[in-house]
């Protein structure tokens, strides 16, 4: 009798190619399914016990949830027993977003988050002083010390450094019941059609009392409520201003400067994320990166005059309104449309680039009359900009990025944040620091922590660091100990990003659950593929079921149990030929046991192809982590290129040398990474990508169709003569 809390019994399993195949599974060990390719491996892990794990989880759904979520079908199986809660790795690749990053990914990112909200010390961006906030009883108490027996106006500000006549909001305040403000450091009574000068910039606070500070039951009740509706005016922020003195005190319920005033926003976890409005630069939105109008790329070729096709976006001269406005520039800053752009004067070229808005006259020769002309231009940088942003045609926004350049945010500096949260910190160190560090060095500082905290902070914190050394020991364990949290995902390597995905389920700590991962050793070095294995190790030893569809020997050679699915391919597979330990494995004359002993091998060839004597040479490759390097492509060869993973192997040939030959052939868009020149393109004539995103998903799609083959078919059967 089978006991299922040790084992998965699937009995009957006739999905795809299976020929109704019995297999027992133990649990909480490292189980490796093998075979030749389209043998039916994946059948087995994914589309039989995959399937049934992810139908009985809808199946626990109320009937409610299920209609929205719509139905699994039960896969084409007998029964399954022993079944764990399942989560698949499969062979996806990582987010392409430009938002998801190393610590998004790995959720480091959302512990420090909370960390910082919950634990980081604010400081004023004005004067770096630590920020301090207050109740309304501390205040109460602060005000009547500092200010006993005195004379205090309590003040509420509304306006700081702010431009307007603000007439109406005069108005508004007189309505409430106060009669007097404060306008640039002078108390003022509030008269009929009060305003200020429009054009300058301006700080405006009511004036919510005026009282001197003394004992009694009376006094501490009305600056009790002077500070509740001073707070309400202005924001949770109040002043004190003590009679003849021109020097205000600030007090904030919320994290406030004690000199300038200024004052934070309570934080939370939102705070400190670029992916949200509470937390992101309001200039790049979170990116770190803005597009600029390249003047350059504008004007090519300064020597061209406008009319030969000096200004690129506009090409060369032609009837149109945009011509007909530059010719108005031109008379308005005297010089021809076929004057060498660098002899155009440098107020025309600004006004050609960014526009203007006026009226001039001149004097007509043959009419004898003054003409007036008028001036009403976007500018080329400024349409290009807009196109950018607002255009919903992808052609045209790519015809707009052909102008502009990638540069880092100067509000964040690249940091993606909002400059409030950059000034929240924890040992001197803000969240976007940490995020800079690679993971080695981030573990060296979360180490000693500890130390630098006390008290309240301290409890708080404790937990959480305790949670965030664990998830980035698991990044060091799997070899990822120079990647940094800020890294983009859509920059990372095939074996980085599956190395990722390990570590944030290892880290998520879960226990008794069937974790099954579809052919995870593919693309990593063998260094990486030990640190893969030990991973894995380390989730069956907390207690998981491990299941791996896998051809690599030493994945197989280190399992607990091994099941070799074949004899063939296709309809000639789908049979259990193996099962057992691999020392089991080996004893059985099987297609993958004659490789792993050795009876069959993969044969070195004795004599290497010499190539046709022609070479492609890329130099100066600086993409990514490429440290300026030049390689040698010799033709006629097949070559491979390897190295670790994360090395700049990808970078080398998927983002530098690709673009470059398909742009060369094929007018390809995509812009390569960084280099200096490359020769030899003119030895091939095309180039073929074959890459490992899947092909079509339709159901219409079929191996037929893809390659080509149908066409050829149903041509044949056109050709076929009718028949009576």
């Amino acid at each position: 009798m089978i006991n299922y809390e040790e084992n998965i019994e699937v009995k009957g399993a006739r999905v795809h190619n299976l020929k109704n195949i019995d297999v027992t599974i133990p649990r909480e060990k490292l189980v490796v399914i093998t075979g030749l390719s389209g043998s039916g491996k994946s059948s087995l892990a994914f589309d039989t016990i995959y399937a049934e794990g992810q139908r009985r989880y809808i199946e626990t759904f109320s009937a409610y949830a299920r209609q929205f979520l719509g139905g699994l079908e039960r896969p084409d199986v007998d029964k399954i027993d022993g079944l764990s809660p399942v989560i698949a790795i499969e062979q996806k690749t990582t987010s392409k977003s430009p938002r998801s990053t190393v610590g998004t990914i790995t959720e480091v990112y959302d512990f420090l988050r909370l960390l910082f909200a919950r634990a980081g010390d604010a400081h004023s961006y004005n004067t770096g002083e630590k920020m301090v906030s207050y109740s309304d009883a501390q205040i109460k108490e602060l005000i009547i010390d500092a200010y006993y027996d005195k004379k205090i106006n309590v003040l509420a500000p509304i306006i700081k450094s702010g431009k307007g006549h603000y007439r109406e909001l005069f108005e508004q305040i007189a309505k409430q019941g106060f009669v007097k403000v404060r306008v640039d450091g002078e108390i003022r009574d509030i008269v009929k059609g009060m305003k200020v000068d429009r054009y300058k910039t301006h700080d405006i606070e009511i004036v919510i009392d005026r009282l001197k500070v003394q004992d009694g039951e009376d006094l501490q009740k009305r600056l009790a409520e002077t500070i509740n509706t001073a707070m309400y005016s202005g924001d949770n922020v109040l002043m004190v201003l003590e009679e003849g003195s021109d020097i205000p005190r600030y007090f904030s319920r919320d994290l406030m400067c004690p000199t300038t005033g200024i004052s934070y926003p309570t934080p939370e976890p939102n705070t400190f994320s670029f992916n949200s409005p509470k937390g992101m630069c309001p200039n790049c939105s979170g990116l770190g990166h803005v597009y600029e109008v390249n003047e350059d790329k504008i004007f090519p070729n300064k020597k061209l005059s406008i009319k030969n096709g000096g200004i690129a976006p506009l090409g060369e001269y032609k009837k149109s309104w945009a011509f007909k406005q530059i010719e108005t520039i031109a008379q308005r800053y005297n010089f021809e449309l076929t004057d060498p752009i660098n002899k155009i004067p440098k107020e025309a070229i600004e006004i050609l680039l960014n526009g203007g808005n006026e009226s001039f006259e001149i004097d007509s020769k043959s009419l004898g009359v003054k003409r007036t002309y008028k001036i009403d231009y976007e500018g080329i940088s400024n349409f290009i900009k807009s196109q950018f942003e607002q255009a919903e045609s992808t052609s045209i926004k790519r015809w707009a990025k052909e102008y502009m350049d990638k540069i880092k945010c100067p509000s964040c500096d690249g940091t993606r944040l909002k400059k409030e949260s950059l000034y929240f910190k924890i040992d001197n160190r803000n969240i976007a620091e940490l995020a800079n560090m690679d993971i080695a060095e981030l573990a060296n500082f979360f180490d000693g922590l500890e130390k630098t905290l006390e008290g309240n902070q301290l409890k708080i914190a404790e937990e959480i660091i305790k949670e965030i050394r664990t998830r980035i020991r698991f990044l060091l364990d799997v070899g990822l100990d120079y990647l940094s949290l800020n890294r983009s995902s859509k920059s990372l390597s095939g074996g980085e990003a599956q190395r990722i995905r390990l570590a944030t389920r290892i880290g998520s700590q879960l226990v008794g659950v069937l974790y099954i991962l579809d052919e995870p050793s593919i693309g990593l070095h063998q260094r990486d593929n030990y640190r893969l294995i030990k991973s894995l190790e380390s989730l069956r030893d907390i207690g998981n079921s491990v299941i791996v569809v896998e051809h690599d020997r030493d994945m197989i050679e280190r399992a607990d149990h091994v099941i070799d699915i074949g004899p063939k391919a296709g309809r000639h597979g789908g049979e259990i030929i193996s099962e057992g330990t691999p020392k089991d494995l080996k004893k059985h004359h099987t297609l993958t046991a004659d490789y792993i002993t050795g009876v069959k091998e993969i044969i070195v060839p004795k004599k290497r192809r010499k190539g046709n004597g022609e070479k492609i040479v890329l130099f100066g490759c600086t993409g990514n982590n490429l440290k300026n390097i030049t390689v040698e492509f010799p033709l006629g060869k097949m070559i491979g290129v390897t190295g670790v993973s994360g090395s700049g192997k990808s970078t080398l040939i998927n983002e530098t040398l690709y673009p470059i030959m398909n742009a060369h052939y094929f007018n390809g868009v995509k812009k390569p990474m960084p280099y200096k020149k490359i020769t030899g393109l003119e030895h091939i004539d095309k180039v073929i990508d074959i890459n490992q995103s899947p092909i079509g998903r339709t159901p219409r799609s079929n191996p037929a169709t893809y390659t080509g083959v149908f066409s050829e078919i149903r041509s044949l059967f056109t050709k076929t003569p009718k028949h009576p």
